[in-house]
């Protein structure tokens, strides 16, 4: 039995890896930048959207593909500011898939976009193991989550490319330890770019901003 549930999770993933690598060829031809923004329920990962929207949009042309397991609330958000935002709403799954990506994809003008920024289902577990055609995946943490994270949950923090560390004006009413969590999560991605950031102050947000613009005008210059 235990044997059986291995392999339908081996073709499970294997499905989707081809899938996947068909929107990265779609998504390279198009010269559009995928972010693939993952975190637990909470962390103010859509704050940080906006935030970084707002930050953005007179640089660069961004869209951006909702995840949720129903309700379109964080959909209706990233509309108020005046990019193009697509709900997908899961049914319970946890996660988003290459196919859900796929499927909505004729609802953007990738031809009109510079980045593409796909919020993930919240869940610090499953977003994680599926490729969506993303060209890095990035996380966020809230310092009210507890700096324990990266041992608990090691996959998340091994194939981010960045980790925002949210909510750090909180930090005074927390035991949140920075310098741990930095040398937890340096212990599992030793080439992972770290930003300390409060997305309701807008403290630390220019910086990402810079260092996200940075990677999109590459890809758009290959």
């Amino acid at each position: 039995m235990k044997l059986l549930q291995i392999k339908l999770v081996s073709s499970i993933l294997g499905v989707n890896d081809t899938l996947a690598a068909a929107n990265r060829e779609l998504f390279r031809e198009k010269g559009v930048f995928v972010l693939n923004l993952m975190s637990s329920p909470g962390s103010g990962k859509t704050t940080i959207l906006e935030r970084t929207i707002e930050h953005l949009q007179h640089q660069l042309n961004i869209g951006v593909i909702e995840g949720d397991i129903c309700t379109a609330r964080d959909a209706e958000r990233i509309a108020q500011k005046g990019v193009p935002v697509v709900q997908i709403n899961t049914s319970g799954a946890c996660h988003l898939d290459a196919n859900m990506i796929a499927s909505c994809l004729e609802d953007l003008n990738l031809d009109e976009l510079d980045l593409l920024v796909v919020e993930n289902v919240g869940n610090l577990v499953c977003p994680a193991e599926f490729d969506i055609g993303e060209d890095m995946k990035v996380m966020v943490l809230s310092v009210t989550e507890g700096n324990d994270k990266p041992c608990k949950y090691p996959l998340m923090f091994r194939e981010s490319r960045a980790l925002l560390v949210n909510k750090i004006d909180l930090l005074p009413y927390t035991n949140f330890d920075m310098d741990a969590l930095e040398q937890d999560v340096r212990g599992i991605n030793s080439a992972i770019q770290i930003f300390p950031v409060s997305a309701l102050k807008d403290e630390g947000v220019e910086a990402w901003c810079q260092w996200l613009t940075q990677l999109v005008r590459r890809k758009r210059e290959k």
